[in-house]
């Protein structure tokens, strides 16, 4: 069964603009927050003009309170009396909240509908239904009524099209949330409100005395290690009281880190303050470090193993420079090959960014290989190409992989095309990728295998290395066979699968 997507229904029942859509988008990337602070499910209702119903495009639930629907209402098409809140909103482009409280079953629930509006337009593109589960009534403390009061604030701000803020550019969704931490500011930027989690995640930073009645650009400037970076927080928590809203900060002190998300308030357009979500998040980049450490001393052992690999192959080199016999110069010309096809992989890793995955861009690697082989091997003009994409493979895969493709192709360079090579001699290596499986072919168009030729009895090393490695390091699958058309191919299948 395909999941529709916000955009999938909205472009089906509605003919709403592209910028609309996109509108929608943001919103539904950044309204947990609201969810969270209304103690509410929120439901994206866009209407189908025709028929005077209703879809959902889009649901949230909260994180800090249970949620009033157990179905997903994704998708879902209401109409007639269910939906008479949300035409009342859409003609009146105000918030409604009368009504008494709707039952599910045994469950009481209270609906409210907010209009949605891009900055400076009139038009409401959508409604936003902010339904509240009422059997588990909260108690009106502190923490709650601050919540209810900001939520109602950026409630306004969805009507206005004030929210939610822009993005900046290479920002991901990940952000603080409420029950991270949650300090609320005046117009002046004096805390009235900091949760319990923002409390200790400026005790974190070295702050001993409570954040309510002090200003908090003031004390996050002061608390910060580095000056520079601590005026720059400052800037962002002032932006924020001006009606922007600046991108997150991380603030580091005393070996915490702790990551700030300044929001404007400015319902009706009017800025009343600001709302500062903080997560601590020292044990996230603690650990980040020692992996940034790890990863680089993986890829220090890669490279220092390249590099012995290198000298083996220029030891193996010299030798058989010396050597008077063509059969044993010949022996270690394979062996100086096959070392150096090996040394390609850890020269990928010990580059690569990904060390931590011990996975490597394998196609860069199959080229390199496949250039050798013809510079080394041919005897005749051969042109070596590749068809589709490897693309990143396990260090597990590509070690035995990239062996058994340098074999494949010195032997095809070097015996295909004889005695007799077709007017243009190529090797074609061919791969794509099927449930979970590689399946690589090697093919040439050359004079094809002799009669009778059997790659479990070959005594030639070549090819007993090519057996062993597919069938054992890669728990796969070879067969060596005439080509149709002429020539030869390898057809191999390698299981993706973690072992």
């Amino acid at each position: 069964m395909c999941v529709s997507t916000l955009r999938d229904l909205v472009e089906e029942h509605t003919s709403l603009e592209p910028d609309d859509i996109e509108h929608l988008h943001r919103l539904a990337g950044d309204w947990q927050i609201v969810s969270d602070l209304s103690f509410a499910d929120l439901l994206m209702w866009v209407p189908i003009e025709a028929r005077g119903e209703y879809v959902c495009v889009a649901q949230v639930r909260p994180t800090t309170a249970p949620t009033a629907y157990q179905d997903d209402q994704v998708g879902r098409v209401a109409g007639g009396p269910e939906v008479a809140h949300l035409a009342i909103v859409r003609q009146q482009g105000r918030i409604w909240r009368e009504g008494d409280p709707v039952w599910y079953g045994d469950m009481p629930a209270r609906h409210e509908a907010i209009p949605v509006r891009r900055r400076g337009e009139a038009k409401v593109i959508a409604v936003l239904g902010r339904d509240t589960n009422l059997s588990t009534a909260r108690t009106p403390a502190q923490l709650e009524l601050n919540y209810l009061t900001t939520a109602d604030d950026l409630a306004q701000m969805i009507a206005d099209g004030s929210w939610p803020p822009p993005r900046h550019p290479g920002e991901t969704t990940s952000a603080p949330r409420i029950g991270d931490g949650l300090v609320r500011l005046d117009a002046t930027g004096k805390v009235t409100y900091a949760s319990p989690n923002a409390q200790s995640a400026y005790r974190r930073l070295g702050l001993a005395a409570h954040l309510v009645g002090e200003s908090l650009a003031q004390i996050t400037g002061r608390l910060v290690d580095d000056p520079l970076e601590g005026a720059d927080a400052t800037d962002r928590i002032h932006l924020a009281l001006h009606g922007e809203a600046p991108a997150r900060k991380e603030l580091e002190a005393r070996g915490a880190t702790v990551l700030m998300r300044a929001l404007p308030l400015m319902p009706a357009g009017v800025p009343i303050g600001a709302l500062v979500l903080v997560r601590d998040i020292t044990e996230v980049r603690r650990r980040d470090r020692q992996l940034m450490t790890k990863d680089a001393t993986i890829r220090e052992i890669h490279h220092r193993v390249k590099n012995n690999l290198q000298t083996v192959a220029a030891l193996l080199r010299l030798q058989a420079r010396r050597v008077g016999v063509p059969a044993a110069r010949h022996a270690l010309e394979e062996s100086v090959r096959r070392v150096a096809s090996i040394a390609l992989v850890h020269e990928t890793l010990s580059m690569s960014s990904e060390s931590s995955d011990e996975a490597v861009e394998f196609d860069g690697i199959v080229d390199r290989v496949a250039a050798a082989a013809v510079e080394v091997g041919a005897t005749v003009r051969v042109v070596v190409r590749r068809e589709g994409d490897f693309g990143v493979l396990p260090a597990e895969i590509a070690t035995p992989l990239v062996m058994v493709l340098n074999e494949l192709l010195q032997n095809a360079v070097e015996h295909a095309f004889e005695p007799v090579a077709p007017e243009e001699p190529e090797v074609v290596v061919s791969v794509h990728r099927f449930r979970k499986q590689l399946h690589v072919t090697v093919a040439d168009n050359g004079c094809g295998l002799p009669e009778g030729f059997d790659l479990d009895a070959s005594e030639r090393l070549g090819l007993q290395i090519v057996r062993t490695l597919a069938t054992g390091e890669l728990r796969g699958t070879i067969e060596l066979r005439r080509r149709a058309g002429g020539g030869t191919e390898a057809v191999m299948v390698v299981p993706l699968a973690k072992r």
